[in-house]
């Protein structure tokens, strides 16, 4: 799990070098993989894209102001566009009216607003705002298995 949670080696076989340093086969550790997958231990295992250095500048929370009995069938709806890349559902509070959250990335702050203009259509949710990013402090994967022994494998 350590290994599988750290970015991959930049080389054609990263699984090669990462089950070399475990001493095992790459076989092995990709079928390791699969059963974590498959047990629900890891819930996917995928490339993260570090948007800004790809040309995505514009990041835009946008907050929808969606009634209760809506919640599951509108956050449905906002996780699965292929556009936006965390959805959550939040408590709302008196003096703020929005439960879910959904973080849209694009080239432009235009773009973000057309596209969340484009996911207001097709939610029928007319009550959002969107809130821009204007410094990244942090980025960083969460890592849940830490042992300050485990240096990963590296080509």
């Amino acid at each position: 799990m350590r290994v599988l949670q750290e970015d991959l080696p930049i080389t054609s076989r990263p699984f090669a070098v990462e089950a070399e340093a475990l001493g095992v086969s790459e076989e092995a550790l990709l079928a390791q993989a699969r059963a974590f997958l498959d047990e629900g231990v890891m819930r996917r295992f995928a490339a993260v894209l570090r948007h800004q250095e790809a040309g995505f500048e514009a990041n835009g929370m946008a907050c929808w102001a969606v009634p209760e009995e809506r919640i599951e069938e509108v956050g449905s709806i906002l996780a699965a566009s292929p556009r936006v890349s965390h959805c959550y559902h939040r408590p709302t509070y008196p003096d703020w009216p929005y439960p879910l959250y959904s973080m849209v990335h694009s080239r432009s702050r235009e773009e973000c607003e057309s596209i969340v203009a484009g996911l207001s259509r097709q939610t029928g949710i007319s009550d959002y705002t969107i809130l821009f990013s204007s410094k990244e402090y942090k980025k960083e994967r969460v890592k849940y298995f830490a042992d300050p022994e485990y240096e990963p494998a590296r080509a």
